[in-house]
């Protein structure tokens, strides 16, 4: 077999796997679009009530100016860092569970910043966003936390206006009216978030249901072609070149029963090509290892190939060039596939002798005995499509990872 690589290798650089968060992306495409939808629409409503909350700070009178100013920072600025979150559709998760956690703080500190200038006919600013904390609250914490805030903000809020108001009858109802608006308003905006959600939940499950379906019906009868166009060519060639070889007496009936045997083996492999095995004429072993870089490529950017060609490497006849890059191909589209591309690594060497090349995977393995007889991806795919051009094609597979070795060594 080739000796170890003597040449410099070629290696290609392993890019981020991200399949598995593009198709997580694509089961919640409802959903995703119902958050940027409501980040459009609570971070823009957002920004003009902390407006308007600026403009009644401005305009009130203050207690003590220390801690007023400390509060208007704390609360706006963590507020226009959620707006701007929901806006871009960035942090939102981070800067919401900021502006739900500093503004219960900034109630309860509230009475050193108003002092004695709280009256029963003026809110302070920061009646205006007690929403705005519920809200913040459903982008950042579960359903359950989401009603405790509907209530915990108010009510601590009516719990600092009476402190600071005193109990007295009218203050007390004024006071209970404002807590039991502003707990009706966030449980209305509680509501219309987890009704959206959840239509949009369903939606995506309806959908990926669907396309589970499809993909099933599809693949029911992408296998049913495959087994009646192998069921067809073994009664067609396979049969014949068994009856030819039964038959056969002279040298030249035995050649001439071989070619059929070796022809009727090139039809199974490629019963999934619709295209012939192509010309005959010689590949360089350059010309093999760059198109099967390019195969490898386009099947899993992330794989790791490496090609070593001996300067005295001989071409190799066009059909079992055709032939060998058909079976790598299937080979790195099963480790795909089956392994999810794993720490694919594609290996191609060409010396003198002949060529190999291998794809390992560190994926679950599969016990071969236990493939159905009907699945032609490694049995015809690769294993038969390569013994048809006189190669030798082994898998080995265990807990650690799928390696599958092609190999091929002078004429055919």
């Amino acid at each position: 077999m080739p000796a170890e690589p003597s040449a410099a290798a070629v290696t290609r650089p392993r890019g981020p796997a991200e399949f598995r968060e593009a198709l997580a992306q694509t089961q919640r495409f409802t959903q995703s679009r119902i958050d940027r939808i409501l980040g459009l629409v609570v971070g823009s409503g957002s920004a003009i009530i902390g407006v308007q909350s600026l403009v009644g700070a401005l305009s009130a009178p203050v207690g003590d100016r220390f801690w007023n100013t400390v509060l208007l920072v704390v609360v706006l600025g963590s507020l226009l860092m959620m707006c701007v979150a929901l806006l871009t559709s960035r942090g939102v998760r981070a800067f919401s569970g900021l502006v739900a956690g500093v503004f219960p703080v900034a109630i309860v500190l509230w009475p050193l910043a108003a002092g004695d200038t709280t009256t029963v006919d003026q809110q302070p600013w920061l009646w205006f966003l007690i929403n705005v904390g519920t809200v913040a609250a459903v982008f950042c914490f579960p359903l359950p936390l989401q009603i405790v805030w509907a209530f915990l903000l108010p009510v601590l809020y009516g719990v600092v206006r009476l402190v600071l108001l005193g109990l007295h009858r009218a203050t007390l109802v004024d006071v209970a009216l404002d807590t039991v608006f502003a707990i009706i308003l966030a449980s209305v905006l509680i509501v219309v978030g987890w009704i959206l959600r959840s239509l949009a939940a369903s939606i995506d499950a309806g959908r990926e249901s669907a396309v589970r379906s499809f993909a099933q019906a599809a693949s029911a009868d992408a296998v049913e072609k495959e087994r009646v166009a192998v069921a067809a060519l073994m009664h067609d060639s396979v049969l014949a070149a068994l009856i030819a070889a039964e038959r056969a007496e002279t040298d030249r009936e035995r050649a001439l029963a071989v070619s059929m045997a070796r022809d009727a083996l090139t039809r199974l492999a490629n019963v999934d090509q619709e295209a012939g095995e192509g010309p005959d004429a010689p590949v360089p072993a350059e010309a093999m290892a760059a198109e099967l870089a390019a195969t490898t490529e386009r099947l899993h950017p992330a794989a790791r190939y490496i090609s070593s060609i001996d300067p005295g490497a001989s071409a190799v006849p066009g059909r079992v060039a055709r032939a060998l890059h058909l079976a790598a191909a299937q080979a790195v589209t099963n480790a795909v596939e089956h392994a999810g591309g794993a720490e694919l690594h594609v290996t191609f060497r060409a010396d003198p002798r002949g060529l190999e090349i291998r794809v390992q995977d560190d994926g679950p393995g599969f016990a071969a005995d236990r493939v159905a007889e009907d699945r032609l991806g490694i049995r015809a795919s690769i294993v038969a499509r390569v013994a048809a051009v006189a190669g030798t094609a082994t898998v080995t597979s265990g807990p650690t990872g799928t390696t599958v070795a092609i190999v091929w060594e002078g004429s055919s």
